[in-house]
């Protein structure tokens, strides 16, 4: 198939824009890109698909997301973190079944391919919510998913202990750890190799040294790649503190500082922290609007990126973002950091562009696969409908799509080569079905959770 007519933005290392510019997609792998004049000519019997007014990039990577907590939008609005988790989050997600979470991915993969997102990490998935179901999802929606499963044997947050899991989510080594590997040796590789299965550990003050000394032997050993919560509020500093260590001196003390290892959050990070982080080649990813909605804080990306530490992109769950949409995750974090450092050049478009594709590839081991559009790389894409009175005019197709574009403007999806979202409509799955099922099973689930009296409007509904 040549895709034709479009503004490319290539994300090559030469980082070229392409006016007119044509893809030549076969199987899943890109051949060639070029003028479309060029491509045409050298290739008269393809068969063409135009792409005209449309802007193309590589597709979008978020580098955390939590695939379960989407089927819980809008239940913990405007709470503070200690509300949040224990009262709401962890109540609701403890009362999750193996449907609910199949059903949950489902939700949240549809919403991220329709929203431009052709890949994802998943952070901590639980081994109640059915990872088999999850694994499933991926595999029949066409979207690429690396799935950290929980690796955990604490079952309270940093060093407070009034900060216990709800005991529906508890986990031991033998589950989460041995079930880790498991579900590794199961599915890895798996949907032509569109599945790859992580370790997701808890935040530090949720593993013990032991459990985690284990798991980063075995990631060595096996290859498994490693996602861990970290520095998001003060809290995790006070844990460290209790510890005898910095941040960063914790995790390189139990082997967790290493390129297969992507960190979330880092916001109550100091100058020894990045340091650590550039020297070992750690991986970062920033979820801005998680941060500013919890009132965490925010995360030092400018110092990070003059430290050459790699940063991707992630929207984190539903309840502390309210969508899944990277393309407005990229807006917030070209503009948050110009608000705090009083320099509008601060993380330019440009650098947030990069985040949520070719770095967020490299975070995940996949910068040889995906990230950008590059002859020899899977065909994972997205056009942008910059027709639209919403998108008009634009003079730099780079500021177009990280300051104007949402994902409503989302036209066409490919991943590996397979065309997922058309015209703005999932080819893979029936959406209807899946906002159906979903909005049954979040009622249920916070029936269940004894909830139904809090997760309600705060006005009056007559």
């Amino acid at each position: 198939m040549l895709y034709t007519h479009a503004t490319i933005l290539t994300l090559d290392p030469a980082r070229r824009i392409i006016l007119d510019g044509a893809l030549l997609v076969q199987c899943n792998l890109i051949l060639a890109v070029d003028k479309t004049t060029a491509l045409k000519a050298q290739y008269p019997h393809e068969e063409e698909y135009p792409l005209t007014g449309r802007i193309v990039i590589p597709g979008l990577i978020s580098t955390h997301m939590h695939t379960a907590q989407t089927l819980l939008r809008g239940t913990a609005d405007d709470l503070e973190l200690v509300s949040w988790l224990c009262e709401r989050i962890w109540v609701l997600q403890g009362n999750f079944s193996a449907e609910d979470g199949y059903a949950a991915a489902r939700l949240s993969i549809a919403e991220m391919l329709k929203s431009g997102t052709t890949c994802f990490l998943e952070s901590m998935f639980a081994d109640r919510y059915g990872f088999d179901g999850l694994c499933r999802a991926v595999q029949e929606s066409g979207i690429r998913g690396c799935l950290g499963k929980i690796v955990m044997d604490i079952a309270t947050y940093a060093a407070d202990d009034a900060w216990a899991m709800h005991p529906g989510l508890v986990e031991d080594r033998k589950t989460s750890l041995l079930g880790t590997v498991k579900m590794w040796e199961k599915w890895n590789g798996e949907a032509n190799d569109r599945i790859r299965v992580w370790f997701g550990a808890r935040t530090p003050g949720g593993v013990s040294d032991d459990l985690y000394r284990e798991m980063t032997a075995i990631s060595r050993e096996k290859n498994i790649p490693i996602t861990m919560h970290c520095a998001e509020v003060k809290a995790d500093r006070d844990f460290f503190a209790s510890v005898g260590h910095g941040l960063m001196s914790y995790c390189s003390s139990v082997g967790l500082l290493s390129p297969s290892t992507v960190l979330v959050h880092m916001v109550h990070i100091d100058d020894a922290d990045i340091a650590l982080l550039s020297e070992s080649g750690t991986h970062v990813a920033h979820c801005p609007t998680s941060n500013a909605k919890l009132a965490s804080g925010i995360c030092r990306v400018p110092d990070l990126q003059k430290a050459g530490v790699n940063i991707g992109l992630g929207t984190d769950g539903a309840p502390c973002n309210n969508t899944c949409d990277l393309l407005q995750e990229m807006k917030l974090a070209a503009i948050i950091h110009k608000s705090t450092s009083y320099d509008p050049t601060a993380v330019p478009a440009e650098s947030v562009l990069e985040m949520a594709t070719i770095n967020g590839a490299k975070a995940l081991g996949l910068q040889d696969v995906t990230g950008s559009l590059e002859v020899g790389k899977k065909a994972d894409f997205v056009a942008i409908d910059a027709r639209g009175i919403n998108m008009q005019p634009w003079f730099n197709p780079v500021s177009a799509v990280v300051y104007t574009a949402t994902g409503k403007d989302v036209d066409v999806v490919v991943v590996d080569g397979k065309m997922v979202v058309e015209g703005g409509k999932l080819l893979t799955m029936d959406e209807g079905k899946i906002v159906r099922e979903g909005q049954k099973r979040s009622r249920e689930v916070v029936e269940r959770a004894g909830l139904a009296d809090k997760v309600k409007p705060r006005w009056t509904v007559e």
